[in-house]
């Protein structure tokens, strides 16, 4: 059975307790993480033969890290070994990524530092029918970048369906290229988009329209977008945008499909406790990819995308062990 390709940075996440408590506890718990990862671990929980392509050193730690995915029925076998450090960051314990005191620690790690021209990747290919990446890989380095547009070109020689992310992270894109000239570069390559409109506008310049940004438009907004970029990319044949806002100490989540001119809004998702904010985007792409591999209705793509996302936010860690059961049933008890 053919599998989904996640391709990215593979990362640890060190998670402090906030005011400096982690320097009383003389302790600070360590996830393993990135975007492409949680989304790995998804699609496995899910029951899909997934395989990860990263660049790690060549030494225990790494080693350790391969078995531990390995339990995790997640194939390790395109890992890349080379170069010399694993990337880090650092996220307070309760806040999401766009914290402004995340702390990043991932220069000159092995994916950053991996270039082109050393990857076969026919035989990476071989067994792959879909290839997943994020905006957050070529947002590392130029040479990064230029692997993105690497394994892309072979993922369209074969013919093998492409998705991303649009995840933006101003704490990156460092090396002095603008992420639109890179990304324009790379969507092309792409059939499923998934992102905000705030991404698609940073990311790909797609215009935002000040008068549909509000609760009650926001759909209608999610459908500009939409069609301006499957009319740029025609590749692209479906696109997803996610809404998740806070609400008192709680979130307030919805999401919307579009295929061609048809636009489909799921469930309105509410809860007034999060447990981690960290992967519940991940969470909801690899919903999307489970959806399109199972052939779900358009309507159970959004809501089961949505519920995946959603259930995530109720999970400490990066990545979810939430079954296909389990979101189904935050479905039919949610909206």
């Amino acid at each position: 059975m053919k599998k989904v390709l996640c391709f990215g940075e593979i990362l640890l996440r060190l998670s402090p307790a906030a005011n400096g408590q982690w320097l009383e506890q003389n302790q600070m718990p360590v996830f393993m993480g990135g975007a492409e990862l949680n989304a790995a671990t998804a699609l496995a929980v899910w029951g899909h033969p997934v395989k990860y392509f990263t660049a790690m050193p060549d030494n225990a730690l790494s080693k350790d890290i391969a078995n531990y995915l390995a339990k995790k029925n997640i194939d390790t076998s395109a890992v890349h070994y080379s170069g010399n450090r694993i990337g880090l960051y650092y996220l307070q314990q309760g806040t999401d990524m766009k914290n402004a005191g995340t702390v990043f620690d991932r220069a000159g790690s092995s994916f950053a530092t991996l270039g082109t021209g050393l990857v076969n990747w026919d035989e990476v290919l071989a067994d792959v029918q879909w290839l997943h990446f994020s905006a957050i890989a070529p947002a590392v380095s130029a040479s990064a970048a230029e692997l993105c547009l690497e394994v892309l070109k072979a993922a369209q020689a074969k013919k093998i369906p492409v998705s991303v992310d649009l995840n933006y992270r101003a704490l990156l894109w460092k090396y002095g290229k603008n992420p639109q000239e890179v990304m324009k570069t790379l969507l092309p390559y792409c059939n499923l988009v998934m992102g905000n409109i705030w991404a698609a506008n940073t990311l790909l310049g797609i215009p935002l329209h000040p008068d549909l940004i509000d609760a009650e438009a926001y759909a209608e907004h999610a459908a500009k977008t939409a069609e301006a970029i499957m009319q740029q990319y025609p590749s692209c044949i479906t696109v997803a945008n996610t809404f998740r806002f806070d609400k008192d100490a709680g979130i307030r989540y919805f999401a919307v499909l579009n295929k061609g001119m048809v636009q489909t809004v799921s469930k309105t998702f509410l809860t007034d406790t999060v447990i981690d904010k960290v992967g519940s985007g991940d969470c909801f792409m690899a919903g999307l990819i489970h959806s399109a591999l199972r052939n779900y209705t358009d309507e159970e793509t959004i809501n089961y995308a949505a519920a995946a996302a959603f259930g995530k936010l109720q999970e400490k860690g990066d990545t979810t062990s939430n079954s296909v059961t389990t979101v189904k049933n935050i479905i039919a008890q949610n909206g």
